[in-house]
């Protein structure tokens, strides 16, 4: 099995603390910044940063989604959700870029052995590059 990763960041005119307060909140902001592939998504537990419980389904493709049940770790100026229902872990981290921020988010597994892993390590972070982008480029939409 070998290591899928895609990564993607964007820069904002927020501040650096303003964004992460944005990103902790799964109340109320996280709703508001995933694209349609986030089906089903709900708090279970907390809901403002550390110890906080999400759970969604991500329909990656028309064909291929994932349940996810994230908990959640803050460490400075990152965020870590981990899938117990997987090896999947996403970082959002922030970053001070001139008067606002650099924002990057990261997602990365253990995928598939054989052709099957050959397929998903050449596609799978394409597809999910492209709902990175959204969910960054709404989360600059929220931030004004």
């Amino acid at each position: 099995m070998a290591q899928v990763s895609a990564s993607s960041s964007i820069t904002t005119t927020a501040a650096p603390e303003q964004v992460l307060a944005a990103l902790s909140d799964y109340e109320t902001v996280r709703p508001r910044i995933l694209p349609q592939q986030y089906l089903d998504y709900r708090v279970l537990e907390g809901g403002q940063g550390a110890g906080t419980v999400a759970q969604w389904t991500l329909q990656a493709t028309e064909k291929r989604s994932r349940d996810i049940k994230a908990s959640v770790t803050v460490a400075g100026h990152t965020i870590t959700e981990s899938d117990a229902n997987s090896s999947l872990v996403t970082t959002w981290e922030v970053a001070p870029s001139g008067t606002g921020s650099t924002v990057t988010t990261t997602t990365e597994w253990k995928g598939a052995g054989g052709i099957g892993g050959f397929f998903e390590r050449t596609f799978a972070p394409l597809g999910l590059r492209k709902i990175q982008e959204k969910t960054l480029s709404n989360l600059v939409r929220e931030l004004g």
